[in-house]
Parts: C-alpha cells; sequence; structure tokens
C-alpha cells in the first residue's frame, strides 16, 4: 500500500509521469486529491447527490483512457475539471436538460430568493441547519451561476482557471460571480465556509477512489506495456 504522505508532497506531473511508466496504482493518489472538488462543481452542475458518484468515476477513468494524451500546456487539474463538466453536461443533455456554458449573453432576469433574516446570534450560525440551508439556497441557484459561485467561492479556484474550465469570458466569471452572490444575498452569503459547504465524507472518498481503481481494472490499458 503507498503511503498516503506521499499525497502531500508529490506533484501532479510527478505521479501522471510514474503512472505512465507503469505504476497506475499511484492514480488513486489522483482520485483522492480531487475527489473534493469533483464533487462540488459535478453538484453545482447536476444538481443530484445521487448521481454525482457516478460522474465522477466517469470523469476519472475518462481521464486515465487519455491520461497518454495530456500536455502540460494548462495544469492538470484544469484538464481533469474540464473531463468531469462535459461529463455532467452530457448527463443533462441526456435528461432532456441543456446548459450552454459558453453563452455570452448574460440572462437579464433577476432572480429573487426569499431568505429570512437570521436573528441567532453569529455564535450559532454554523450549525448543522445553516448548512444545509446553505446548500439548498446554493443549489437553487441558475446552473451558470451555481457552477462559477462553487468553483471560486467554495473551491477557491482563480479566475483564469474556472474561464479556461468553462469556456467563457474572464468578465462572464465576474459577472455571473456577482449575480451569484447578489442572488444568495448578503445575509446568507457572508456564513458560508469553504470547508462546509457540499462536504465530501471520507468514507465516500474511499468508495469513489475503490470504484475507480476498479474501472481501470476492466479498461486494460497499462502504459508500460505501450512504451
Amino acid at each position: 500500500m503507498q503511503d498516503t504522505n506521499i499525497t502531500d508532497t508529490i506533484s501532479d506531473q510527478d505521479i501522471i509521469a510514474r503512472i505512465l511508466q507503469g505504476e497506475k496504482e499511484l492514480y488513486a493518489l489522483i482520485v483522492r486529491r480531487y475527489n473534493k472538488r469533483l464533487y462540488r462543481v459535478a453538484m453545482s452542475i447536476i444538481n443530484d447527490d445521487a448521481e454525482v458518484e457516478d460522474v465522477m468515476q466517469v470523469a476519472y477513468i475518462n481521464a486515465y483512457e487519455k491520461l497518454g494524451t495530456f500536455a502540460s500546456r494548462a495544469s492538470f487539474s484544469t484538464w481533469l475539471t474540464r473531463i468531469l463538466i462535459n461529463e455532467s453536461l452530457l448527463r443533462l443533455k441526456k435528461r432532456g436538460r441543456s446548459i450552454n456554458m459558453n453563452d455570452d449573453k448574460m440572462d437579464t432576469e433577476i432572480y429573487q430568493q426569499n431568505i429570512n433574516e437570521v436573528q441567532t446570534p453569529v455564535a450559532k450560525m454554523l450549525n448543522s441547519e445553516l448548512k444545509i440551508a446553505l446548500e439548498q439556497a446554493i443549489g437553487q441557484l441558475p446552473e451558470k451561476y451555481r457552477t462559477v459561485f462553487v468553483m471560486r467561492e467554495i473551491e477557491d479556484m482563480n479566475v483564469a482557471e474556472t474561464q479556461e474550465c468553462l469556456d467563457i469570458s474572464e468578465a462572464n466569471v465576474k459577472v455571473r460571480l456577482n449575480r451569484a452572490k447578489a442572488i444568495l444575498k448578503e445575509s446568507l452569503s457572508q456564513y458560508y465556509t469553504n470547508s462546509d459547504i457540499f462536504h465530501f465524507h471520507l468514507s465516500r472518498c474511499n468508495r469513489v477512489t475503490e470504484e475507480v481503481m476498479k474501472g481501470i481494472e476492466t479498461t486494460g490499458i497499462s502504459y508500460l506495456e505501450l512504451k
């Protein structure tokens, strides 16, 4: 078994290089490293917790199958996130829904949210009920605003990476983020925390990692054999 401490010390590029040399078991480090991000981004698009794990697993396996073609023109995290976004949008299309992430024309309708003012002390705000309320409020955002909000504010991705992942302009990243914040209302948005929203539990992380590694075994791809 690999030392889990390696996750904090080895770069994505080094992991990929070793996988391409035949150490495919190291792909589990990639999965564990990005489970939280992919879960949050997929939830922001699909908004269906029951389907998110499957979308993540497909995205991870697709990325593994294409790993030999990955070029370092973009960061690996951006490349992987775009694969996840494409799979998420494909799922919505299969449901008969469609989101154009590259639509530069912004909606003019102002979405109103009737959020009750919180009367309890700040010390009591960050409890389980508030976490649920926050997740529900974020989940009710229109998809294109929700996705930018999660990527920028929850996942702490910068403007350039968000722009590249969604294939939209820098201006649209900023406009959509501002619109999302306006919808959420200052009275609520000031209390959300990065660590608590769309939390990805360890047991779930283990399950996704195990399923992805099983899926990799069935692909039959061995990069060492291809050399």
